[in-house]
Protein backbone atom coordinates (compact mmCIF):
# COMPACT_ATOMS: atom_id res chain seq x y z
CA UNK A 1 0.00 0.00 0.00
CA UNK A 2 1.40 3.56 -0.87
CA UNK A 3 2.03 5.49 1.90
CA UNK A 4 0.26 9.25 1.81
CA UNK A 5 2.06 12.06 1.19
CA UNK A 6 1.76 14.45 4.17
CA UNK A 7 -0.62 17.56 3.79
CA UNK A 8 1.56 20.52 3.03
CA UNK A 9 1.42 23.28 5.28
CA UNK A 10 -1.02 26.05 4.38
CA UNK A 11 0.81 28.99 2.75
CA UNK A 12 1.63 32.08 4.95
CA UNK A 13 0.58 35.72 3.24
CA UNK A 14 3.91 36.88 1.80
CA UNK A 15 5.04 40.06 2.66
CA UNK A 16 3.91 42.93 0.01
CA UNK A 17 6.07 43.79 -2.58
CA UNK A 18 7.90 47.11 -3.25
CA UNK A 19 5.55 49.29 -4.91
CA UNK A 20 2.59 46.83 -4.61
CA UNK A 21 -0.78 48.43 -2.69
CA UNK A 22 -1.69 47.42 0.91
CA UNK A 23 -4.54 45.40 1.44
CA UNK A 24 -6.64 46.89 4.20
CA UNK A 25 -8.26 50.13 4.05
CA UNK A 26 -6.47 51.79 7.05
CA UNK A 27 -3.08 50.68 5.62
CA UNK A 28 -3.97 51.76 2.14
CA UNK A 29 -4.58 55.59 3.57
CA UNK A 30 -0.90 56.00 5.77
CA UNK A 31 0.94 54.30 2.50
CA UNK A 32 -0.77 56.85 0.30
CA UNK A 33 0.14 59.70 2.86
CA UNK A 34 3.70 58.13 3.49
CA UNK A 35 4.15 58.03 -0.90
CA UNK A 36 2.45 61.60 -1.32
CA UNK A 37 5.22 63.07 0.87
CA UNK A 38 8.28 61.42 -0.79
CA UNK A 39 6.83 62.36 -4.01
CA UNK A 40 6.34 65.88 -2.91
CA UNK A 41 9.59 65.45 -1.36
CA UNK A 42 11.22 64.53 -4.93
CA UNK A 43 9.27 67.28 -6.55
CA UNK A 44 10.32 70.39 -4.45
CA UNK A 45 13.57 69.08 -4.44
CA UNK A 46 14.11 69.30 -8.56
CA UNK A 47 12.85 72.68 -8.70
CA UNK A 48 14.84 73.42 -6.35
CA UNK A 49 17.87 72.23 -8.16
CA UNK A 50 17.13 71.90 -11.51
CA UNK A 51 17.74 68.64 -12.65
CA UNK A 52 16.69 64.85 -11.57
CA UNK A 53 20.35 63.92 -11.22
CA UNK A 54 20.80 66.41 -8.10
CA UNK A 55 17.56 65.96 -6.68
CA UNK A 56 18.45 62.30 -6.34
CA UNK A 57 21.63 63.36 -5.06
CA UNK A 58 20.51 65.36 -2.16
CA UNK A 59 18.22 62.66 -1.30
CA UNK A 60 20.45 60.00 -1.76
CA UNK A 61 18.33 58.34 -4.60
CA UNK A 62 18.71 57.17 -7.91
CA UNK A 63 17.54 59.06 -10.99
CA UNK A 64 14.84 56.64 -11.96
CA UNK A 65 13.17 56.69 -8.12
CA UNK A 66 13.09 60.54 -8.48
CA UNK A 67 11.50 60.37 -12.15
CA UNK A 68 8.95 57.49 -11.08
CA UNK A 69 7.86 59.27 -8.07
CA UNK A 70 7.37 62.58 -10.54
CA UNK A 71 5.86 60.31 -12.60
CA UNK A 72 3.33 58.87 -9.89
CA UNK A 73 2.47 62.52 -8.84
CA UNK A 74 1.57 63.98 -11.68
CA UNK A 75 -0.70 61.02 -12.44
CA UNK A 76 -2.79 61.00 -9.26
CA UNK A 77 -2.63 65.17 -9.55
CA UNK A 78 -4.34 64.52 -13.22
CA UNK A 79 -1.93 67.38 -14.69
CA UNK A 80 1.72 67.88 -16.17
CA UNK A 81 3.62 69.64 -13.36
CA UNK A 82 6.97 69.60 -14.92
CA UNK A 83 8.25 70.25 -18.68
CA UNK A 84 11.76 68.15 -19.56
CA UNK A 85 14.04 70.11 -21.65
CA UNK A 86 16.98 68.54 -22.31
CA UNK A 87 19.22 68.63 -18.78
CA UNK A 88 16.96 71.37 -17.54
CA UNK A 89 13.34 71.09 -15.33
CA UNK A 90 11.16 73.56 -16.06
CA UNK A 91 7.63 74.11 -14.13
CA UNK A 92 4.26 74.70 -15.92
CA UNK A 93 1.41 76.64 -14.55
CA UNK A 94 -0.27 73.91 -12.84
CA UNK A 95 3.75 72.88 -11.35
CA UNK A 96 4.54 76.22 -10.21
CA UNK A 97 0.60 76.83 -8.35
CA UNK A 98 1.98 73.13 -6.28
CA UNK A 99 5.48 74.47 -5.98
CA UNK A 100 4.12 77.39 -4.26
CA UNK A 101 2.08 74.88 -1.74
CA UNK A 102 4.21 72.28 -1.52
CA UNK A 103 7.35 73.83 -0.77
CA UNK A 104 6.44 75.23 2.65
CA UNK A 105 5.58 71.96 3.94
CA UNK A 106 8.63 69.77 2.83
CA UNK A 107 10.73 72.73 4.16
CA UNK A 108 8.50 72.49 7.27
CA UNK A 109 8.51 68.80 7.90
CA UNK A 110 12.06 68.79 6.89
CA UNK A 111 12.65 71.41 10.18
CA UNK A 112 10.06 70.15 12.44
CA UNK A 113 12.43 68.85 14.94
CA UNK A 114 14.52 71.73 14.96
CA UNK A 115 11.72 73.57 14.88
CA UNK A 116 9.87 71.97 18.02
CA UNK A 117 13.10 72.34 20.06
CA UNK A 118 13.18 75.54 19.36
CA UNK A 119 9.43 76.07 20.47
CA UNK A 120 9.90 73.81 23.21
CA UNK A 121 13.45 75.47 24.50
CA UNK A 122 11.98 79.24 23.86
CA UNK A 123 14.48 79.39 21.03
CA UNK A 124 17.33 78.42 23.62
CA UNK A 125 19.16 76.58 20.38
CA UNK A 126 18.77 76.91 16.62
CA UNK A 127 20.66 78.96 13.87
CA UNK A 128 19.62 81.70 11.88
CA UNK A 129 21.65 83.23 8.97
CA UNK A 130 20.85 86.34 7.71
CA UNK A 131 22.32 87.84 4.48
CA UNK A 132 23.27 91.98 4.22
CA UNK A 133 25.31 94.32 2.47
CA UNK A 134 28.10 96.27 4.62
CA UNK A 135 26.07 99.36 5.48
CA UNK A 136 23.37 97.34 6.74
CA UNK A 137 25.53 95.39 8.43
CA UNK A 138 27.28 98.45 10.01
CA UNK A 139 24.59 101.16 10.09
CA UNK A 140 21.52 99.28 10.18
CA UNK A 141 21.76 96.21 12.20
CA UNK A 142 24.02 96.30 15.36
CA UNK A 143 20.67 98.07 17.66
CA UNK A 144 18.81 94.68 16.52
CA UNK A 145 21.61 92.39 16.63
CA UNK A 146 22.54 93.12 20.01
CA UNK A 147 18.40 93.25 21.34
CA UNK A 148 18.44 89.69 19.88
CA UNK A 149 21.20 88.42 21.33
CA UNK A 150 19.97 89.64 24.78
CA UNK A 151 17.06 87.66 24.32
CA UNK A 152 17.81 84.67 22.73
CA UNK A 153 21.86 84.12 23.61
CA UNK A 154 21.66 80.27 22.60
CA UNK A 155 21.10 81.17 18.75
CA UNK A 156 23.83 80.91 16.40
CA UNK A 157 23.82 84.09 14.30
CA UNK A 158 25.49 84.41 11.44
CA UNK A 159 25.34 87.69 9.55
CA UNK A 160 26.47 87.05 5.49
CA UNK A 161 28.62 90.27 4.19
CA UNK A 162 26.87 89.92 0.85
CA UNK A 163 24.90 92.56 -1.67
CA UNK A 164 23.26 92.75 -4.69
CA UNK A 165 23.01 89.17 -6.71
CA UNK A 166 25.10 86.91 -4.22
CA UNK A 167 22.69 87.47 -1.23
CA UNK A 168 19.66 86.57 -3.81
CA UNK A 169 21.56 83.65 -4.87
CA UNK A 170 21.61 82.60 -1.02
CA UNK A 171 18.07 83.03 -0.44
CA UNK A 172 17.20 81.13 -3.42
CA UNK A 173 19.69 77.93 -2.31
CA UNK A 174 18.61 78.39 1.38
CA UNK A 175 21.77 79.28 2.22
CA UNK A 176 20.05 82.18 4.17
CA UNK A 177 16.83 82.24 6.48
CA UNK A 178 16.14 86.30 4.70
CA UNK A 179 18.07 89.05 4.28
CA UNK A 180 17.87 93.10 5.36
CA UNK A 181 18.71 95.29 2.45
CA UNK A 182 17.45 97.75 -0.21
CA UNK A 183 16.47 97.03 -3.47
CA UNK A 184 15.53 98.67 -6.52
CA UNK A 185 14.24 95.84 -8.96
CA UNK A 186 12.74 93.24 -7.34
CA UNK A 187 12.28 89.77 -8.78
CA UNK A 188 9.33 87.81 -9.11
CA UNK A 189 10.22 84.71 -6.97
CA UNK A 190 11.22 87.52 -4.29
CA UNK A 191 9.21 88.93 -1.49
CA UNK A 192 10.22 92.56 -0.27
CA UNK A 193 8.86 94.41 2.79
CA UNK A 194 10.58 98.39 3.37
CA UNK A 195 10.56 99.27 6.98
CA UNK A 196 13.38 102.30 7.11
CA UNK A 197 13.74 105.29 5.03
CA UNK A 198 16.61 107.24 4.48
CA UNK A 199 16.88 110.47 2.57
CA UNK A 200 20.06 110.89 -0.09
CA UNK A 201 22.85 113.17 1.68
CA UNK A 202 25.41 115.34 -0.38
CA UNK A 203 28.46 115.18 1.29
CA UNK A 204 31.44 117.36 0.66
CA UNK A 205 34.38 118.72 2.45
CA UNK A 206 34.12 122.05 5.07
CA UNK A 207 35.94 124.11 2.56
CA UNK A 208 34.48 122.93 -0.23
CA UNK A 209 32.31 125.97 -2.34
CA UNK A 210 29.34 123.90 -2.13
CA UNK A 211 29.68 123.72 1.82
CA UNK A 212 28.64 127.46 2.72
CA UNK A 213 25.31 127.38 -0.10
CA UNK A 214 21.80 127.09 1.26
CA UNK A 215 20.19 125.54 -1.34
CA UNK A 216 22.04 123.17 -3.83
CA UNK A 217 20.73 122.23 -7.50
CA UNK A 218 21.41 119.48 -9.89
CA UNK A 219 23.44 121.98 -11.94
CA UNK A 220 25.72 122.76 -8.57
CA UNK A 221 26.95 119.77 -8.46
CA UNK A 222 27.94 119.02 -12.66
CA UNK A 223 31.60 120.96 -12.06
CA UNK A 224 33.20 118.61 -9.41
CA UNK A 225 33.84 115.44 -9.51
CA UNK A 226 31.60 112.51 -7.61
CA UNK A 227 32.83 109.61 -5.21
CA UNK A 228 30.71 106.45 -5.73
CA UNK A 229 30.52 103.35 -4.86
CA UNK A 230 31.09 100.37 -8.10
CA UNK A 231 29.10 100.46 -10.97
CA UNK A 232 27.48 97.30 -10.23
CA UNK A 233 25.90 98.12 -7.21
CA UNK A 234 22.45 100.45 -6.93
CA UNK A 235 23.83 103.51 -5.75
CA UNK A 236 26.16 103.72 -8.85
CA UNK A 237 22.99 102.98 -11.36
CA UNK A 238 20.36 105.20 -8.95
CA UNK A 239 22.83 108.53 -9.41
CA UNK A 240 23.55 108.09 -13.07
CA UNK A 241 19.87 107.55 -13.51
CA UNK A 242 18.96 110.94 -11.92
CA UNK A 243 21.34 112.80 -13.80
CA UNK A 244 20.43 111.10 -17.28
CA UNK A 245 16.80 112.10 -16.75
CA UNK A 246 17.58 115.63 -15.75
CA UNK A 247 19.86 115.74 -18.53
CA UNK A 248 22.80 116.98 -16.49
CA UNK A 249 26.32 116.07 -17.35
CA UNK A 250 28.18 114.69 -14.10
CA UNK A 251 31.48 112.70 -13.82
CA UNK A 252 32.89 110.15 -11.83
CA UNK A 253 36.65 110.82 -10.08
CA UNK A 254 37.00 107.50 -7.91
CA UNK A 255 35.29 104.64 -7.46
CA UNK A 256 35.56 103.23 -4.28
CA UNK A 257 33.22 100.90 -2.07
CA UNK A 258 32.16 101.66 1.43
CA UNK A 259 30.85 104.30 3.17
CA UNK A 260 33.28 104.76 5.43
CA UNK A 261 35.96 105.15 2.64
CA UNK A 262 34.10 107.19 0.34
CA UNK A 263 32.98 109.12 3.58
CA UNK A 264 37.01 109.46 4.15
CA UNK A 265 38.10 110.06 0.77
CA UNK A 266 35.89 113.10 0.80
CA UNK A 267 36.99 115.02 3.96
CA UNK A 268 40.57 114.75 2.63
CA UNK A 269 39.02 116.60 -0.26
CA UNK A 270 39.07 114.22 -2.97
CA UNK A 271 35.66 114.69 -4.48
CA UNK A 272 32.29 115.20 -3.29
CA UNK A 273 29.10 111.87 -2.83
CA UNK A 274 25.49 111.42 -2.97
CA UNK A 275 25.27 109.14 0.23
CA UNK A 276 22.62 107.53 1.99
CA UNK A 277 21.40 109.02 5.15
CA UNK A 278 21.60 105.43 7.02
CA UNK A 279 25.91 106.48 6.96
CA UNK A 280 25.82 109.92 8.08
CA UNK A 281 26.44 110.08 12.41
CA UNK A 282 27.07 113.07 14.40
CA UNK A 283 30.72 112.71 14.01
CA UNK A 284 30.80 113.07 9.87
CA UNK A 285 28.28 115.80 10.57
CA UNK A 286 31.20 117.42 12.62
CA UNK A 287 34.08 116.73 9.61
CA UNK A 288 31.53 117.09 6.95
CA UNK A 289 29.23 119.68 4.55
CA UNK A 290 25.68 117.85 4.66
CA UNK A 291 22.89 118.65 2.60
CA UNK A 292 19.48 116.96 2.12
CA UNK A 293 18.59 116.36 -1.46
CA UNK A 294 15.56 114.48 -1.70
CA UNK A 295 14.41 117.28 -3.75
CA UNK A 296 16.61 115.68 -6.56
CA UNK A 297 17.21 111.99 -5.33
CA UNK A 298 14.47 109.45 -3.97
CA UNK A 299 14.71 107.90 -0.29
CA UNK A 300 16.36 104.62 0.02
CA UNK A 301 14.43 102.32 1.98
CA UNK A 302 15.53 99.31 3.45
CA UNK A 303 14.01 95.99 4.52
CA UNK A 304 13.05 92.57 5.15
CA UNK A 305 14.12 90.07 1.65
CA UNK A 306 12.99 86.71 1.16
CA UNK A 307 12.29 84.12 -1.27
CA UNK A 308 8.30 83.55 -1.75
CA UNK A 309 6.75 80.56 -0.28
CA UNK A 310 9.85 80.37 2.09
CA UNK A 311 9.01 78.58 5.47
CA UNK A 312 10.27 80.78 8.06
CA UNK A 313 12.04 79.10 11.31
CA UNK A 314 11.06 80.69 14.73
CA UNK A 315 14.39 82.29 15.06
CA UNK A 316 13.87 84.36 11.64
CA UNK A 317 10.43 84.72 12.94
CA UNK A 318 11.55 86.30 16.31
CA UNK A 319 13.92 88.98 14.11
CA UNK A 320 11.87 90.04 11.96
CA UNK A 321 9.62 90.81 14.66
CA UNK A 322 12.34 92.98 16.15
CA UNK A 323 12.64 94.99 12.98
CA UNK A 324 9.07 96.15 12.87
CA UNK A 325 6.45 94.05 14.96
CA UNK A 326 3.98 92.81 12.96
CA UNK A 327 5.62 92.87 9.79
CA UNK A 328 5.03 89.00 9.17
CA UNK A 329 1.26 89.53 9.64
CA UNK A 330 0.99 92.73 7.48
CA UNK A 331 3.09 92.37 5.00
CA UNK A 332 3.37 88.87 3.83
CA UNK A 333 0.73 85.70 3.45
CA UNK A 334 1.97 82.93 5.03
CA UNK A 335 3.55 80.47 4.16
CA UNK A 336 4.09 82.25 0.41
CA UNK A 337 4.70 85.56 0.97
CA UNK A 338 3.38 87.88 -1.39
CA UNK A 339 5.89 91.19 -1.15
CA UNK A 340 4.84 94.52 -1.64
Amino acid sequence: MTPRKPKKAPRKASKKRAGQEPATAESARYYYKGNRHKQLRAFVATVKLGTLSRAAESLYLSQPTISLQLQALERELGATLLERRRRRINLTDAGEALYELARPLVEGWENLDRDFQAKAKGLQAGRLVVAAGTSTIQYLLPELVRRYRQRYPAVQLQLANVTGKDGLAMLREDKADFAVGSMLDVPNDIAWAPVRHYDPMLIAPLDHPLAQKSSITLQDLSPYGLILPPQRLSTYRLVDLVFQQQQVPYHVAIEVGGWDVIKEYVAMGMGISIVTGICITEVDRARLAVHNMKQYFPQRSYGVVMRKGKFLSAEARAFIDLIRPGLLSRDYDEPGHSGR
